[in-house]
């Protein structure tokens, strides 16, 4: 079955449309080359970014094994997201995954490597750098990108999912909802009563139009509440963390390490990670993002993922009639 055929057997769902962007896909015009500390394991890892041919789609490489960058493989870690295939896995790609899908790279492969090589390895993870996207999109930005061709030489319409009607996910007082648009558009909310310096912030932009992914939310930087770091380290967790791949906040103290690049820099972050969890829903070099408007309250990876999920579950469960 061709690509195109692919997506023509799936795209008549009642909730779902796969379309044509009016685009072709891509990859990038070169190679990627990064080395730096992880966030939560403290190793140093190497990531190296490679062309690949129209239809790939975007996938790891770990000791000579593939693990797609698909939903298919999420697994629900502590915060980050995690992909995990054949007993190996990959954690805290997000930020790498929202930088490829919001700079328009559909077709990737990405090789990792421990710098601490041991043989019995069966888990890698993506730098942290300064805990924005800004590495990525930046050294994206610098080798460009071109038209993806597959084996044959041929080009690849880029396609993507329209959402037909409303879709939402929930999990006690947070939530994910999505409305047809005839663009992404992404409205995102969070609240930290505790955490006066944090509070209550929305942010609203539509990450894949023009520069805004670059200027507006590639540069936000995780965060972390400065009373919850002993309970997440004692749980073997941010053995990589420091004030400089993160920003932390104290609920009686405020900014320990100011100054913000943003107002609203936690939620720009939040929007920027929901980027990189929705791109597992891309497949076959398409786009991840649906074309919608979404509105997410209180997230973070998991519920993200539940809502990734929930629109393959859509699209699955048509096709299985």
């Amino acid at each position: 079955m061709t690509l195109s055929a692919t997506f023509n057997a799936i795209k008549s769902s009642n909730v779902i449309s796969w379309k044509s962007t009016g685009r072709l896909q891509q990859t990038l015009a070169g190679f990627i080359e990064k080395t730096g500390k992880t966030l939560h394991s403290g190793n140093v890892s190497m990531v190296r970014l490679c062309p690949e041919f129209a239809g790939k789609g975007r996938y790891f490489e770990f000791r000579s094994r593939l693990i797609p960058a698909s939903i298919d493989f999420a697994k629900e870690s502590p915060l980050c997201t995690t992909l995990f295939k054949d007993g190996v896995q990959i954690r805290t790609v997000e930020h790498l995954l929202s930088a490829l899908e919001a700079k328009g790279v559909d077709n990737c492969k990405i090789e990792i490597l421990n710098m601490v090589a041991d043989d019995q390895d069966v888990e890698a993870e993506v730098p942290i750098f300064d805990g924005s996207a800004s590495a990525w999109a930046e050294a994206i930005e610098q080798v460009g990108l071109k038209e993806a061709l597959d084996c044959h030489g041929n080009n690849a319409e880029k396609v993507a999912p329209f959402l037909n009607q409303p879709i939402y996910v929930q999990r006690e007082d947070s939530f994910v909802a999505a409305f047809p648009s005839q663009k992404v558009q992404i409205s995102y909310g969070i609240d930290f009563p505790q955490v006066p310096a944090i509070g209550c912030q929305w942010f609203s932009t539509t990450p894949l139009e023009g520069t805004c992914y670059a200027m507006h939310i590639a540069s936000s930087r995780t965060f972390c509440i400065y009373e919850e770091v002993e309970r997440m380290c004692n749980a073997g967790l941010i053995k990589g963390g420091s004030l400089d791949n993160a920003i932390v906040c104290s609920a009686s103290e405020g900014w320990l390490n100011p100054p913000l690049r943003f107002p609203d820099e936690p939620c720009r972050h939040k929007l920027l990670d929901f980027v990189g969890d929705l791109s597992l829903f891309a497949r076959n070099g398409s786009q991840g993002l649906p074309v919608a408007h979404m509105v997410a309250f209180k997230g973070g990876h998991a519920l993200h993922v539940d809502f990734a999920r929930r629109l393959s579950g859509v699209i699955n469960n048509y096709t299985q009639r």
